[in-house]
């Protein structure tokens, strides 16, 4: 008995025994060839790097090199400088360095992209490079020639001791102190360099965008926790204020505020942010399962419109619609006269289940509505503007707006709403001078169209 049993699972264990080492085998190389490809990514993205920075070095010396009253060559240099300098950007977000401190370098990177950027796109016939600019322009192809040389010593070093970037991850991944590769000393190295670098003046409009907007800078005394329980149980309606917890934020820096949490049903809870200063409200979530559509954009709408003005945001316009899982999203913007504000915007998200408010987002009209410009009086009439569109675009509708465009400055625009080749979009006209300030597609038209129609 026992011989025939032996007979019937000798081959079977044999076969099994087979398919595991071969189900390993198969697995195992196939683990290899995920590493192999992402090792020869990342290879790929370093020596990508390393070239484009030497590239990026030879560009802004020839953008010296010409003549000072050479505009054309400028913005072409200038441009070629933006460009590499974004593809510079893209390789280093490919590589595994999120854990390591090489920001000082990205920040640099990022402030060359958008002052040549700013520059080429300007006029430079009128208004040619300043001596400052030509100065930033010569401490950054100093500072370049730097980083390439860095960069290539240890291009030199990954190439000559054939060292991995999977090694890196792997370090990095660890949490533990790689104090013996080569790659991650490397780049140490040349951000400590970048660190170390002279100030450079960029100028307001690139400097705004690196000057994050501060809690500590709005007005108003700073509130305690007690007052932000009682703002959010009178916000949410909640009477229970031994329920809330309130956490601070921040404490001691500029970005100090409280976040309140209250504990609702069934593992459900809402959370409100105040701001340290002023207790001014800048965020409200509704954390509760959104169950199947039942409500549809007009009565949505109709619910946000009606929750602002109960929480104390009056007069503000719909602008814009989108709608995702089950969840109505609509941003307003503030009114001054006939002009639409749209740096003082302000997102409501409804639950199409229910038609019930879900969340919103205030930060920008909270900012914005103490620092509001006064917007300027158009130089141009509606026609004059008008003129500036594509002969084919198909205008629907057209209003005053105040946007901040892409050189952070809040500009008067004429907004038309239209389409054309089949696509919805809004496009701003400057009032003052007629340049095109910025064009958006609008998807789903028709839903948002009918959601935040006026």
């Amino acid at each position: 008995m026992y011989k025939r049993l032996s007979a019937i699972l000798f081959p079977v264990a044999t076969i099994l025994l087979i398919g595991a080492v071969v189900w390993g085998y198969q697995e195992n190389q196939e683990k290899n060839a995920i590493l192999i490809k992402a090792e020869n990514q990342y290879q790929r993205a370093f020596h990508d790097l390393s070239y484009h920075v030497d590239k990026l070095h030879s560009e802004l010396g020839n953008t010296l090199a010409v003549h000072s009253a050479s505009t054309d060559s400028h913005r072409k240099g200038l441009v070629n400088v933006w460009r590499i300098t974004s593809e510079a950007q893209n390789e280093i977000n490919q590589l595994p360095l999120t854990l390591l401190p090489f920001n000082k370098t990205e920040e640099l990177l990022s402030r060359i992209s958008k002052f040549s950027y700013q520059t080429a796109v300007r006029d430079l016939t009128k208004d040619p490079l300043s001596d400052g600019e030509m100065k930033n322009l010569k401490e950054l192809y100093k500072s370049s020639g730097q980083i390439s040389k860095d960069l290539q010593a240890v291009q030199n070093k990954v190439i000559a001791n054939r060292l991995r970037w999977m090694d890196v991850e792997t370090a990095l991944a660890s949490n533990r102190e790689p104090k013996d590769n080569t790659i991650i000393d490397g780049f140490k190295t040349v951000d400590k360099k970048v660190g170390e670098y002279p100030e450079l003046d960029w100028g307001p409009s690139v400097s705004s965008m690196y000057n994050k907007r501060s809690v500590k800078k709005l007005s108003g005394t700073p509130v305690t926790v007690d007052k932000i329980k009682a703002d959010a149980a009178k916000f949410t309606g909640d009477g229970n204020h031994a329920g809330i917890k309130v956490i601070e934020n921040g404490k001691g820096t500029e970005w100090a505020s409280f976040t309140a949490q209250i504990p609702g049903k069934q593992g459900d809870y809402k959370t409100l942010d105040f701001t340290r200063n002023g207790g001014h409200l800048i965020a409200y979530a509704d954390n509760r399962t959104i169950g199947p559509k039942r409500v549809g954009g007009n009565e949505a709408r109709a619910q946000a419109e009606q929750f602002l003005r109960d929480k104390g945001f009056p007069d503000l316009t719909p602008v814009s619609y989108d709608e995702f899982d089950n969840i109505g999203t609509f941003t307003f913007v503030g009114k001054q006269g006939d002009t639409l504000i749209y740096p003082e915007k302000v997102t409501v998200r409804v639950g199409l289940d229910s038609g019930q408010v879900t969340g919103m987002q205030a930060s920008d009209y909270v900012y914005e509505r103490e620092n509001r410009k006064t917007p300027e009086k158009p130089k141009l009439s509606l026609e004059q503007a008008r003129k500036k569109l594509n002969g084919d675009y198909k205008e629907k509708y057209h209003r005053l707006a105040q946007i901040e465009n892409d050189m952070s400055e809040k500009v008067t625009t004429y907004e038309f709403g239209g389409s054309i080749n089949g696509s919805n979009y809004k496009i701003f006209i400057n009032a003052q001078t007629g340049a095109e300030e910025m064009i958006e597609e609008i998807r789903n038209a028709k839903k948002a169209n009918q959601a935040t129609r006026s």
